[in-house]
């Protein structure tokens, strides 16, 4: 990757994240994390308003804009396939917006991008979740997003049930299945929920109906509590992957 890329690069992979550690970008665009320092104190000289310092992480000031982007052919079938996929394991709302964001972007490409990415031969058959699951994976994101407490009749594998408030912190995928990754204050503990097994699903309300992230409490630490320390570098603060520990 030429230089002038790779900061093109930097600047777009910080744009795009709430803070953004040299670590992360190092790996992103294969460089050493000595590369990166340079690399960013050189678009600051540059005068691009990138905030933070080594061993924190870095974000974009406000204001900042880059023009608009254009893909390759490559890229646009990627967003294609994607979007497909999505739409038959997502719940409505978020399937119907993602078809939005692609038309908006099909829109402006050029005609033979456009074409290479509509022709895209890849399908997702509408056989993804059942109409109860998405209902409770529309609340969950919800959830999570507004920091609102949970009140779950589960059933385990078991099928023993058991009631649980929980504080939402992320929904994940695992192809066909969906799980919650939460705090658990009635075991004081990291949880996974399966979402098919989840009943009688209320957000709790009033004053205890919202929580504040603590630590300890986070999705953070769920993940640095499930992800082996070698692979952690390979997971991004606001993105997760398969999860595997406290899965009922």
């Amino acid at each position: 990757m030429r230089r002038a890329d790779r900061l093109f690069q930097i600047v777009q992979l910080i744009r795009g994240r709430r803070l953004t550690t040299a670590a992360h970008l190092a790996q992103r665009l294969e460089v050493s994390p000595r590369t990166v320092y340079r690399d960013i104190a050189d678009l600051q000289h540059q005068g691009v308003p990138i905030e933070g310092e080594a061993g924190v992480g870095y974000r974009l000031g406000a204001g900042f804009e880059l023009p608009p982007l254009m893909f390759s052919h490559d890229e646009a079938k990627a967003l294609v396939a994607s979007v497909r996929m999505a739409q038959a394991w997502q719940d409505p709302a978020l399937a119907q917006a993602a078809e939005v964001a692609l038309g908006k972007i099909l829109s402006v490409l050029p005609t033979a991008a456009r074409v290479a990415a509509q022709s895209m031969a890849v399908y997702a058959p509408p056989m993804g979740l059942a109409p109860a699951v998405q209902l409770t994976l529309h609340t969950l994101r919800e959830a999570v997003q507004a920091r609102r407490r949970l009140q779950v009749l589960y059933h385990d594998v078991n099928e023993q049930s058991s009631q649980r408030t929980l504080r939402p912190l992320g929904c994940f995928y695992w192809g066909k299945v969906w799980t919650l990754a939460a705090w658990c204050e009635t075991r004081h503990d990291f949880r996974s929920f399966r979402l098919d097994r989840m009943a009688q699903l209320e957000l709790r309300e009033g004053a205890g109906g919202t929580f504040r992230d603590e630590p300890g409490k986070t999705l953070a630490d769920f993940l640095r509590a499930v992800v082996p320390a070698s692979a952690q570098a390979k997971w991004s603060n606001d993105a997760a992957s398969v999860v595997t520990k406290g899965t009922h």
